[in-house]
Protein backbone atom coordinates (compact mmCIF):
# COMPACT_ATOMS: atom_id res chain seq x y z
CA UNK A 1 0.00 0.00 0.00
CA UNK A 2 2.80 2.39 0.92
CA UNK A 3 4.56 1.75 -2.40
CA UNK A 4 1.33 2.39 -4.30
CA UNK A 5 0.81 5.70 -2.50
CA UNK A 6 4.41 6.77 -3.10
CA UNK A 7 4.09 5.97 -6.79
CA UNK A 8 0.83 7.91 -7.04
CA UNK A 9 2.36 10.95 -5.34
CA UNK A 10 5.39 10.82 -7.62
CA UNK A 11 3.24 10.65 -10.75
CA UNK A 12 1.13 13.55 -9.53
CA UNK A 13 4.21 15.64 -8.87
CA UNK A 14 5.71 14.87 -12.29
CA UNK A 15 2.48 15.86 -14.00
CA UNK A 16 2.24 19.16 -12.16
CA UNK A 17 5.73 20.57 -12.47
CA UNK A 18 7.09 21.67 -15.85
CA UNK A 19 10.28 19.81 -16.74
CA UNK A 20 13.22 21.98 -17.72
CA UNK A 21 15.92 19.80 -19.22
CA UNK A 22 19.39 21.08 -18.47
CA UNK A 23 21.47 21.80 -21.52
CA UNK A 24 24.56 19.61 -21.22
CA UNK A 25 26.79 21.72 -23.47
CA UNK A 26 27.63 24.33 -22.41
CA UNK A 27 26.85 24.28 -18.66
CA UNK A 28 24.37 26.91 -17.53
CA UNK A 29 25.21 29.63 -14.98
CA UNK A 30 24.31 29.87 -11.33
CA UNK A 31 21.44 32.32 -10.88
CA UNK A 32 21.37 34.96 -8.13
CA UNK A 33 18.27 33.27 -6.71
CA UNK A 34 16.23 30.14 -7.49
CA UNK A 35 13.12 30.28 -9.62
CA UNK A 36 10.11 30.67 -7.28
CA UNK A 37 7.83 28.75 -9.66
CA UNK A 38 9.70 25.43 -9.51
CA UNK A 39 8.68 22.59 -7.21
CA UNK A 40 5.28 21.23 -6.34
CA UNK A 41 4.38 24.30 -4.28
CA UNK A 42 6.09 26.84 -6.54
CA UNK A 43 4.27 29.98 -7.59
CA UNK A 44 4.97 32.95 -9.81
CA UNK A 45 6.24 36.24 -8.40
CA UNK A 46 3.80 38.76 -9.84
CA UNK A 47 6.18 41.71 -9.45
CA UNK A 48 8.91 39.83 -11.35
CA UNK A 49 6.45 38.93 -14.11
CA UNK A 50 5.42 42.56 -14.56
CA UNK A 51 9.06 43.67 -14.63
CA UNK A 52 9.76 40.91 -17.14
CA UNK A 53 6.92 42.08 -19.35
CA UNK A 54 8.39 45.57 -19.19
CA UNK A 55 11.74 44.21 -20.40
CA UNK A 56 10.04 42.27 -23.19
CA UNK A 57 8.00 45.28 -24.30
CA UNK A 58 10.87 47.78 -24.22
CA UNK A 59 13.70 45.54 -25.45
CA UNK A 60 12.75 42.13 -26.81
CA UNK A 61 9.63 43.10 -28.77
CA UNK A 62 11.77 44.98 -31.32
CA UNK A 63 12.72 41.60 -32.82
CA UNK A 64 10.65 38.87 -31.14
CA UNK A 65 6.93 38.19 -31.06
CA UNK A 66 4.62 36.52 -28.52
CA UNK A 67 2.27 35.11 -31.13
CA UNK A 68 0.45 32.68 -28.82
CA UNK A 69 -0.61 35.32 -26.29
CA UNK A 70 -3.51 37.77 -26.35
CA UNK A 71 -3.19 41.14 -24.66
CA UNK A 72 -6.06 40.10 -22.40
CA UNK A 73 -3.84 37.32 -21.02
CA UNK A 74 -1.85 40.00 -19.17
CA UNK A 75 -4.62 39.95 -16.57
CA UNK A 76 -2.91 36.77 -15.40
CA UNK A 77 0.09 38.76 -14.16
CA UNK A 78 -1.92 41.38 -12.31
CA UNK A 79 -2.73 44.09 -14.85
CA UNK A 80 -6.21 45.59 -14.83
CA UNK A 81 -8.48 46.24 -17.81
CA UNK A 82 -7.43 49.86 -18.33
CA UNK A 83 -3.74 48.97 -18.30
CA UNK A 84 -4.26 46.12 -20.76
CA UNK A 85 -6.20 48.38 -23.13
CA UNK A 86 -3.35 50.89 -22.98
CA UNK A 87 -0.75 48.20 -23.72
CA UNK A 88 -2.74 46.92 -26.68
CA UNK A 89 -3.43 50.38 -28.12
CA UNK A 90 0.31 50.98 -28.58
CA UNK A 91 0.20 48.60 -31.55
CA UNK A 92 -1.89 48.49 -34.70
CA UNK A 93 -3.57 45.57 -36.43
CA UNK A 94 -4.76 45.32 -40.01
CA UNK A 95 -8.35 44.16 -40.40
CA UNK A 96 -11.28 44.34 -42.79
CA UNK A 97 -14.31 46.63 -42.42
CA UNK A 98 -17.89 45.75 -43.32
CA UNK A 99 -17.27 46.94 -46.88
CA UNK A 100 -14.41 44.52 -47.38
CA UNK A 101 -11.69 47.16 -47.27
CA UNK A 102 -8.46 46.73 -45.31
CA UNK A 103 -7.71 49.30 -42.65
CA UNK A 104 -5.54 49.65 -39.56
CA UNK A 105 -6.84 50.17 -36.03
CA UNK A 106 -5.34 50.16 -32.54
CA UNK A 107 -5.05 46.66 -31.12
CA UNK A 108 -7.62 45.53 -28.54
CA UNK A 109 -7.26 43.24 -25.52
CA UNK A 110 -8.85 40.43 -27.55
CA UNK A 111 -6.12 40.62 -30.20
CA UNK A 112 -3.00 38.49 -30.27
CA UNK A 113 0.25 40.30 -29.55
CA UNK A 114 1.34 42.30 -32.57
CA UNK A 115 4.80 41.30 -33.75
CA UNK A 116 7.57 43.54 -35.07
CA UNK A 117 7.19 42.15 -38.62
CA UNK A 118 4.08 41.61 -40.77
CA UNK A 119 5.05 38.01 -41.55
CA UNK A 120 7.85 35.47 -41.23
CA UNK A 121 9.23 36.26 -44.68
CA UNK A 122 9.74 39.88 -43.68
CA UNK A 123 11.45 38.79 -40.45
CA UNK A 124 13.81 36.50 -42.37
CA UNK A 125 14.62 39.26 -44.85
CA UNK A 126 15.49 41.63 -42.01
CA UNK A 127 17.86 39.15 -40.35
CA UNK A 128 19.73 37.57 -43.24
CA UNK A 129 17.41 34.63 -43.81
CA UNK A 130 16.76 33.54 -40.20
CA UNK A 131 13.75 34.90 -38.34
CA UNK A 132 14.12 35.60 -34.61
CA UNK A 133 12.36 32.88 -32.59
CA UNK A 134 8.90 33.43 -31.20
CA UNK A 135 9.22 33.85 -27.43
CA UNK A 136 5.76 32.74 -26.34
CA UNK A 137 6.88 29.09 -26.12
CA UNK A 138 10.67 29.48 -25.96
CA UNK A 139 10.94 28.21 -22.39
CA UNK A 140 8.86 25.13 -23.18
CA UNK A 141 10.56 24.44 -26.51
CA UNK A 142 14.26 24.78 -25.63
CA UNK A 143 16.32 22.47 -23.44
CA UNK A 144 17.33 24.41 -20.35
CA UNK A 145 14.08 26.41 -20.12
CA UNK A 146 14.38 29.60 -18.07
CA UNK A 147 17.98 28.71 -17.14
CA UNK A 148 18.95 28.82 -20.81
CA UNK A 149 17.15 32.16 -21.36
CA UNK A 150 18.89 33.65 -18.32
CA UNK A 151 22.24 32.20 -19.37
CA UNK A 152 22.11 33.56 -22.91
CA UNK A 153 21.07 37.04 -21.77
CA UNK A 154 23.94 37.19 -19.25
CA UNK A 155 26.51 35.19 -21.23
CA UNK A 156 27.83 37.70 -23.75
CA UNK A 157 31.56 38.17 -23.42
CA UNK A 158 34.72 38.51 -25.49
CA UNK A 159 35.62 35.40 -27.47
CA UNK A 160 38.65 33.46 -26.24
CA UNK A 161 41.86 33.98 -28.15
CA UNK A 162 41.95 31.83 -31.26
CA UNK A 163 38.20 31.12 -31.25
CA UNK A 164 36.94 31.83 -34.81
CA UNK A 165 34.03 34.25 -34.99
CA UNK A 166 32.34 34.72 -38.38
CA UNK A 167 31.25 38.28 -39.23
CA UNK A 168 27.94 39.27 -37.64
CA UNK A 169 28.18 36.76 -34.78
CA UNK A 170 28.71 37.33 -31.07
CA UNK A 171 30.37 35.11 -28.49
CA UNK A 172 28.09 33.77 -25.75
CA UNK A 173 29.33 31.48 -22.98
CA UNK A 174 25.99 29.69 -22.61
CA UNK A 175 24.70 29.47 -26.16
CA UNK A 176 25.26 26.06 -27.81
CA UNK A 177 28.26 26.48 -30.10
CA UNK A 178 28.99 29.87 -28.46
CA UNK A 179 28.24 31.79 -31.66
CA UNK A 180 24.99 33.73 -31.70
CA UNK A 181 23.58 36.18 -34.24
CA UNK A 182 21.80 38.29 -31.62
CA UNK A 183 23.87 41.18 -30.23
CA UNK A 184 23.75 41.72 -26.45
CA UNK A 185 20.19 43.02 -25.90
CA UNK A 186 20.51 44.05 -22.25
CA UNK A 187 22.60 46.83 -20.81
CA UNK A 188 22.53 48.34 -17.30
CA UNK A 189 19.63 50.77 -17.04
CA UNK A 190 18.12 49.65 -20.36
CA UNK A 191 14.68 49.94 -18.75
CA UNK A 192 13.36 52.03 -15.88
CA UNK A 193 11.35 49.70 -13.71
CA UNK A 194 8.02 51.09 -12.58
CA UNK A 195 8.55 49.65 -9.09
CA UNK A 196 11.98 51.27 -8.69
CA UNK A 197 14.02 48.04 -8.88
CA UNK A 198 17.55 48.62 -10.14
CA UNK A 199 17.76 47.41 -13.74
CA UNK A 200 21.02 45.45 -13.76
CA UNK A 201 21.63 42.91 -16.53
CA UNK A 202 21.18 39.89 -14.19
CA UNK A 203 17.99 41.43 -12.77
CA UNK A 204 16.47 42.10 -16.18
CA UNK A 205 17.50 38.65 -17.43
CA UNK A 206 15.94 36.99 -14.38
CA UNK A 207 12.72 38.97 -14.74
CA UNK A 208 12.23 38.42 -18.47
CA UNK A 209 13.04 34.70 -18.09
CA UNK A 210 10.31 34.54 -15.41
CA UNK A 211 7.86 36.32 -17.71
CA UNK A 212 8.64 34.02 -20.63
CA UNK A 213 8.16 31.00 -18.35
CA UNK A 214 4.71 32.34 -17.51
CA UNK A 215 4.05 32.87 -21.23
CA UNK A 216 4.82 29.18 -21.82
CA UNK A 217 3.00 27.95 -18.69
CA UNK A 218 0.32 30.56 -17.81
CA UNK A 219 -1.74 28.03 -15.83
CA UNK A 220 1.10 26.82 -13.62
CA UNK A 221 -0.24 28.33 -10.37
CA UNK A 222 -3.65 26.80 -10.99
CA UNK A 223 -2.08 23.43 -11.72
CA UNK A 224 -0.08 23.57 -8.52
CA UNK A 225 -3.17 24.39 -6.48
CA UNK A 226 -5.04 21.53 -8.10
CA UNK A 227 -2.05 19.28 -7.54
CA UNK A 228 -2.02 20.03 -3.82
CA UNK A 229 -5.69 19.05 -3.65
CA UNK A 230 -5.02 15.85 -5.59
CA UNK A 231 -2.13 14.87 -3.33
CA UNK A 232 -4.21 15.61 -0.23
CA UNK A 233 -7.03 13.49 -1.64
CA UNK A 234 -4.63 10.62 -2.36
CA UNK A 235 -3.31 10.73 1.20
CA UNK A 236 -6.81 10.70 2.70
CA UNK A 237 -7.95 7.97 0.30
CA UNK A 238 -4.92 5.85 1.14
CA UNK A 239 -5.66 6.19 4.86
CA UNK A 240 -9.32 5.23 4.34
CA UNK A 241 -8.43 2.21 2.19
CA UNK A 242 -5.80 1.10 4.69
CA UNK A 243 -8.27 1.35 7.58
CA UNK A 244 -10.88 -0.58 5.57
CA UNK A 245 -8.33 -3.26 4.72
CA UNK A 246 -7.37 -3.65 8.38
CA UNK A 247 -11.00 -3.96 9.44
CA UNK A 248 -11.87 -6.50 6.74
CA UNK A 249 -8.83 -8.70 7.27
CA UNK A 250 -9.04 -8.50 11.07
CA UNK A 251 -12.01 -10.89 10.96
CA UNK A 252 -9.89 -13.52 9.26
CA UNK A 253 -6.96 -13.16 11.65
Amino acid sequence: MAKTLAAALLLAAIGLVPTYARAADPPLPNKPEPWPFTGIFGTYNEAALQRGFQVYEQVCSACHNLSHLHYADLAGIGYDEAQIKAFAARSEVTTVNNKGKMFKRPARPSDLFVGPFPNEAAAKAAFGGRAPPDLSTIVKARAGGPDLVYGILTGFTKAPKGFPMPPGTFYNKYFPGHRILMPPPLHPGAVHYADGTKATVPQMAHDVASFLTWASHPNLDERHRMGFKVILFLIVAAAVFYAAKRKIWSRIH
